[in-house]
């Protein structure tokens, strides 16, 4: 019996070809576009932040309004390291992932005590509590006015950031990998599996031993480490840190990368971001007054024909 769980494991942690395919294409994205590098940070920061949420969201079961708190925090950290003169890039990024971890084990107790409903307004108010933190701390954060011309050290002492982004964007997609194989190790172990349960039967769960808050606190601090990683990305690549990493619309924004790619797979908030961020540039650059009409009614119309139908589309093309 031990014998096939653990072969049942090991082929559901499995890498599949077409994931190879997905990487590849990512580091080739790198290669080909060196005009969009740009954008191509901010889709790999952008996804990092979707993962994060997905595995509180996906994997968890805690539905999640105010997720921009431990990315705002992480930016602000880095920020604020940067400012007093700790400007090496790694030790930044490690230290945003340490303290966006405490803060969301310390949150976490708060969001755990209810129901969906109030998790929401939870999450939701941690953020919020931290905006106007930040808005207020102008010696410390600069208020309204951001934290503009931050300085970092060239990474391992020989590239230096660019306006071009092409150090900030491998630099990004590096990291991203990096913490996605993280992540799907976690989930993928048998740790990982027993969060599934809770999330899904926390009665059952907990009636056969298990520890279904210790579960969750452990995924939701590891996914706030996750965010605060993504913000830190953020603020080393633009050089530029203000109250929009805090702001609710960051929050909303990765929900609806979720909902582009889908909750409960790590690719889903990778191919959500990317998703949702060409669509944003494409539009934007169409209409830049309206943009944001056409995606809520892009997001409108996925929501009413479905996901899985559109999926089921190209499949069944191929029949034919």
């Amino acid at each position: 019996m031990i014998d096939r769980a653990h072969a049942a494991l090991a082929k559901a942690t499995r890498w599949h070809p077409w994931e190879f395919v997905f990487w590849a294409a990512v580091a080739a994205g790198w290669f080909l576009l060196p005009e969009r590098r740009l954008l191509v940070n901010e889709i790999a920061i952008a996804g990092l932040f979707a993962m994060s949420l997905d595995l509180v969201l996906g994997y968890g079961g805690i539905v999640s309004l105010g997720h921009a708190a431990f990315f705002g925090f992480g930016a602000y950290l880095t920020g604020v390291l940067a400012k007093y003169g700790f400007t090496n890039p790694i030790l930044d990024l490690i230290s945003a992932a340490i303290a966006s971890a405490a803060l969301g084990w310390l949150s976490s107790f708060l969001v755990l005590r209810g129901s969906d409903l109030s998790r929401i307004m939870v999450t939701l108010s941690v953020s919020l509590v931290l905006f106007e933190i930040a808005n207020r701390a102008t010696w410390l954060t600069g208020g309204a006015d951001g934290m503009q011309g931050l300085m970092f050290d060239p990474l391992f002492g020989s590239y230096e950031f660019d306006l071009f982004g092409s150090v900030g964007s491998a630099y990004s997609i590096i990291v991203l990998f990096l913490l996605f194989l993280a992540a799907r190790r976690y989930i993928g172990s048998p740790f990982g599996w027993s969060v599934r349960a809770a999330a899904a039967n926390p009665l059952r769960t907990a009636a056969i031993g298990i520890p279904v808050n210790a579960r969750l606190i452990a995924t939701y601090s590891f996914a706030a480490s996750i965010a605060g990683v993504a913000g830190s990305l953020l603020a080393e690549t633009t050089q530029f840190v203000s109250l929009d990493v805090l702001a609710f619309h960051r929050s909303a924004d990765v929900m609806l990368m979720l909902v582009v790619g889908g909750a409960g797979w790590l690719y889903g908030g990778l191919i959500g971001a990317l998703g949702f961020k060409l669509l944003q540039d494409w539009l934007s650059g169409i209409t830049p007054q309206y943009w944001q009409f056409w995606v809520g009614a892009f997001l409108v119309g996925l929501v009413l024909v479905g996901r899985e139908r559109i999926a089921s589309w190209p499949r069944r093309l191929l029949r034919r």
